[in-house]
């Protein structure tokens, strides 16, 4: 049977007219059933119910501590043994901090390969975004072998590109980078994964240097001036209420924000930082290298409520849920009550109540970076931004605490939560901003 060839100019205008609808539609009808193929209704690992536990963060916080390769013996060639449920537990920790919450994944190591899986939960269309890659073994780094988003397969070429794209969506590619330079080998083995690494003295300086963007480095050496300024005020071995330091900080931020190229979240985030960092004695340079040779503002202690721990949960929780990690800043300040309960100054609901409040105002400088300034005005008041808290319980120890509350999950210990919620959606500071409780 022999058929006849398509004559372009035997193809009439009227029916050239009709073709062209469906030749711009066939691209679009493939991205929209791809699309569909991507997404699924459940997830392929689902996400930590209630968030992160306390046991949990302690359990990765131990082992981060156990191989800081700056304790450990002077080598450069290491090798770091990491069980797959510690790895997994430190991958879902990884998903719920950069999901807000709303991430998981899980990692299953065999011989030679391993098969990596993550979900995100997408709830504005109430789907799901699943993604499962299959990882071979070489001598140096592994490569992807198979990769699904979803219901559709995608060619292996492409793993690398959708790699660099995630990591830049989260803003760690060049960090991720330096980091990777570090790194000589990966090898699976059932249930462990083996990191092949080399550690020189200046290896910490070239990682935490490419944390940060040069407008960042300009941007924290401008806060950190400005600290300088601010605590020379103060005579030595003085005092400051963190409401007195927050006005200055905050209108430098306010200033700042008013440039045309400005960021004000950004400018919020630096201001912060600063602060979280002088009120816990540290300086600049744990984070930035460069920094060591920034004038540096002079030691003094910085209270709320009278105390010198407070503005250090406060502030903490604050970066943190600033940083997009609303649910991990909640489960770090019940990890380190549950901590102090078991061996240190005890279980204290206003150390609770300082992390949810610093959380809360995190969480306002991200989402109304320009409200915040506008409200950090001379003679701002600590009870507008930090609630009451000197009748609640606290140093309680581990079997008080059980015994009185019954554990984190108990009606007792979530009706003095509520409680403490309560007093601070009440805080002037966020009825002036008028935001949304969590």
């Amino acid at each position: 049977m022999k058929f006849a060839s398509l004559d372009p100019a035997s193809v009439s205008p009227r029916r050239s007219r009709r073709l062209w609808p469906w030749l711009l539609l066939s691209p679009l009808l493939l991205i929209a059933i791809a699309a569909t193929l991507a997404v699924q209704s459940r997830p392929l690992v689902e996400p930590v119910d209630g968030g992160l536990k306390p046991e949990e963060i302690q359990s990765t916080k131990d082992f981060l501590r156990r191989n800081d390769p700056r304790r450990l013996q002077a080598s450069p060639h290491r090798l770091l043994r990491i069980e797959e449920r510690q790895l997994n537990l430190m991958l879902m920790q990884l998903a719920q901090r950069y999901g807000q919450g709303r991430g998981a994944a899980q990692i299953q190591l065999q011989a030679g390969t391993a098969r990596l899986q993550a979900s995100l939960q997408m709830p504005a269309l109430g789907v799901w975004l699943n993604l499962e890659a299959r990882l071979s073994q070489t001598l140096a780094l592994p490569q992807v072998e198979e990769l699904r988003l979803g219901h559709l397969p995608l060619p292996a070429w492409l793993a690398e590109a959708a790699l660099r794209r995630g990591l830049g969506h989260l803003a760690l590619s060049v960090q991720a980078q330096r980091a990777g330079e570090l790194v000589e080998s990966l090898r699976f083995n059932p249930q462990e994964l083996l990191l092949g690494y080399h550690w020189q003295a200046d290896s910490l300086d070239h990682v935490l240097g490419a944390f940060w963007t040069p407008d960042e480095q300009e941007r924290a050496q401008a806060y950190n001036r400005r600290l300088v300024e601010i605590s020379a005020a103060y005579p030595p071995g003085s005092s400051v209420s963190l409401a007195l330091l927050m006005p200055p900080i905050f209108e430098l931020a306010r200033a700042r924000s008013e440039r045309p190229d400005a960021d004000p979240v950004a400018e919020n985030r630096a201001a912060l930082l600063t602060l979280a960092l002088f009120s816990t004695g540290q300086r600049w340079s744990k984070l930035l290298p460069s920094a060591r040779a920034w004038p540096q503002p002079l030691p003094r202690m910085v209270t709320l409520a009278g105390r010198d721990d407070f503005p250090q949960h406060f502030l903490v929780s604050a970066v943190l849920a600033l940083e997009g990690s609303g649910p991990l800043a909640d489960a770090i300040g019940v990890y380190k009550e549950v901590a102090d309960s078991r061996g240190g100054s005890g279980f204290s609901f206003n150390d609770i109540a300082a992390d949810r409040a610093g959380t809360r105002f995190g969480l306002l400088a991200k989402d109304a970076p320009r409200s915040l300034q506008a409200l950090m005005r001379v003679g701002l008041h600590e009870l507008d931004f930090m609630p009451g808290v000197a009748d609640l319980p606290e140093f309680l120890s581990a079997e008080a605490f059980q015994q009185r509350y019954g554990g984190i999950d108990a009606p007792a210990y979530r009706q003095m939560m509520a409680e403490i919620e309560a007093r601070i959606a009440a805080l002037p500071l966020l009825q002036q901003a008028n935001v949304p409780r969590l």
